[in-house]
């Protein structure tokens, strides 16, 4: 029975499918975005996620477990001196995944995975929605100035 087994194996042996995972793992935590078809991008993100959490905490047991999983002393560098320092006050959900459209060759649904703490474009969006979310109280100023004309006019009597 296969009660609770719920990941992607993705038409992949496990050793290959480990591989693969670690190896797109490496390549997100370094170039901060890859481009990957919609199936594999889902396996990353739950396969990543836990990883740059146990990266927000700088302990040499962290970072054994996840030098365990992704094999290169670079990457785990990266990821616990720069990126823990961006993700350190986000309680969750450091990936994005942005769908790009179909692959040409074999319609395969293509989509771009990207930390989202470093995505400026993004960033720069939702500072402008909070500058746009004030409002203007142009209606108040113009019974305020009617107020004061009747104040002053008991003062010339």
């Amino acid at each position: 029975m296969r009660h609770n087994k719920k990941f992607n194996h993705l038409g992949r042996k496990a050793a290959h499918r480990s591989a693969m995972l670690s190896n797109m793992a490496c390549s997100l935590i370094m170039h901060k975005r890859i481009s990957t078809t919609l199936a594999k991008a889902k396996a990353l993100r739950i396969y990543v996620e836990p990883l740059l959490t146990k990266a927000k905490e700088d302990t040499m047991a962290n970072r054994r477990l996840v030098f365990s999983q992704l094999k290169q002393k670079e990457v785990v560098t990266e990821l616990f001196q720069n990126v823990s320092e961006k993700i350190a006050n986000r309680p969750g959900g450091y990936t994005r995944i942005l769908r790009t459209g179909f692959r040409l060759g074999d319609a395969a649904e293509m989509c771009i995975i990207e930390l989202v703490d470093y995505n400026e474009n993004m960033l720069k969006e939702t500072k402008k929605a909070a500058k746009k979310s004030t409002r203007r109280a142009g209606k108040k100023a113009a019974p305020k100035a009617e107020e004061a004309a009747v104040e002053e006019a008991p003062k010339a009597e």
